[in-house]
């Protein structure tokens, strides 16, 4: 297995107490293995994929371990995460457009970066990099106010797996991005694998639509915990837990009418994660809910890779 996560809880510090952004999350995710993650903001996606890279000052490892490739990874330990981050581990950030310093150009930038990692940059590999996302050489001599949106983007994935992580974190990398880019980006993302320039991806987004094109697994997470995984064709097809199928139902339709199908979306609000309540925390939006959902449901095995946390998902 390239990651394992067991129990892991992440939860921020704040005026008024802490935030359970991830409360109890496990999973894994093999090697080869393109994951899509997946939720409404505020479900937890941004904040396992920093958790796995870098927890920022407000952050808090409360419990839980992660390993990658055999070795665990010390989260709360920023120096002992400098030995996996890059080489073992490595992020797309969600701004990653304004990741780029607008006072180096390309080439000096990245120089730099691989100087502070301890490695030599390599320029004629940095070429065939930038070829492979379909960028020229010439980009290495221009600063970032001279490329565009999606160039800017595909600059910062190359400079994400020039060191061939084991893991590489995508985090909403098409939220800003016309459709032509985003098929792209995506399109890019599925050739770091297949070129085997990373071993394995978790591909954070709010786009089912999108990241099913590329993700073996998706995993939907909300309110801080996991909802169900499974492979992507089966999760978009035939999902079990009731917040995943609405998750779907509210995805608009190319050339499908309002008049002909309205859009529906989910009632109510995600609860508040400074007090999250017992139990299943979809239930009070959940058509299904009964007695039971008063009750934490396991995060359980429903069919061979179909994991799901649901009373009723039999």
């Amino acid at each position: 297995m390239a990651l394992n996560v067991t129990d892991l809880r992440v939860y921020y510090r704040t005026l008024r107490g802490e935030v359970k952004a991830l409360d109890g999350v496990t999973f894994s995710v093999a090697d080869g293995e393109i994951m899509g993650l997946a939720g409404e903001s505020g479900s937890g996606k941004s904040t396992l994929a920093k958790s796995l890279i870098r927890l920022d000052g407000r952050m808090r490892h409360v419990g839980g371990t992660v390993e990658l490739d055999g070795r665990t990874m010390p989260l709360s330990d920023d120096i002992g995460m400098d030995r996996f981050r890059f080489r073992e581990v490595s992020l797309i950030p969600q701004y990653s457009m304004s990741a780029l310093n607008p006072t180096r150009k390309i080439g000096k930038m990245v120089g730099e970066l691989l100087d502070s990692r301890g490695e030599r940059p390599d320029r004629a590999e940095l070429e065939r990099r930038l070829e492979l996302v379909g960028l020229s050489k010439d980009v290495l001599d221009r600063y970032p106010i001279e490329l565009s949106g999606g160039m800017k983007q595909r600059v910062v994935m190359v400079v994400s797996t020039l060191l061939n992580p084991s893991l590489l974190i995508a985090d909403e990398v098409t939220s800003a991005l016309d459709v032509s880019s985003q098929k792209a980006v995506a399109t890019t993302l599925l050739g770091f694998r297949d070129r085997g320039l990373v071993t394995s991806m978790m591909v954070v987004t709010h786009d089912i639509s999108l990241v099913y094109q590329i993700a073996d697994t998706i995993m939907v997470m909300y309110a801080g915990r996991l909802a169900e995984k499974a492979p992507a064709d089966v999760l978009v097809t035939a999902p079990r837990h009731p917040y995943t199928k609405q998750l779907i139902s509210a995805l608009p339709e190319v050339g499908v009418r309002y008049e002909d199908r309205r859009l529906t979306g989910i009632p109510g609000n995600p609860p508040s994660l400074l007090k999250p309540p017992g139990g299943c925390r979809f239930r009070e939006r959940c058509p299904l809910a009964f007695d039971q959902c008063a009750e934490q449901p396991p995060f359980a095995e429903v069919a061979p890779g179909h994991f799901v946390a649901c009373w009723k998902a039999e």
